[in-house]
């Protein structure tokens, strides 16, 4: 799988606008009433990453929590991330 050109990352970033491009990384940040809420989302977020056999960096931050998705072996953002991006933010808008 190749990373996405220049091109596709503007198109996914246009039609994802909380979604931005750091460290070569898809990154997105949600935050929760509290640490519970927060492990909550996390354990959500870890059942469709191994249904989809594809793992996000992931940092917590208290009431906060970070993703990041990037492919490592193409050395960039693929579709693979971009589309396991757009299933996080549709089925956790905000």
């Amino acid at each position: 799988m190749k990373a996405l050109t220049p091109t596709e990352m503007a198109e996914f970033l246009s039609s994802q606008p909380l979604w931005c491009l750091a460290d070569g990384k898809l990154v997105r940040e949600w935050r929760f009433k509290d640490f519970v809420a927060a492990m909550e989302f996390v354990n959500r977020i870890a059942t469709i990453a191994e249904d989809e056999c594809h793992h996000p960096d992931i940092d917590i931050r208290y009431n906060r929590v970070r993703l990041g998705l990037v492919t490592h072996d193409a050395g960039g953002v693929t579709e693979r991330d971009a589309r396991l991006a757009a299933r996080f933010s549709s089925e956790f808008p905000a």
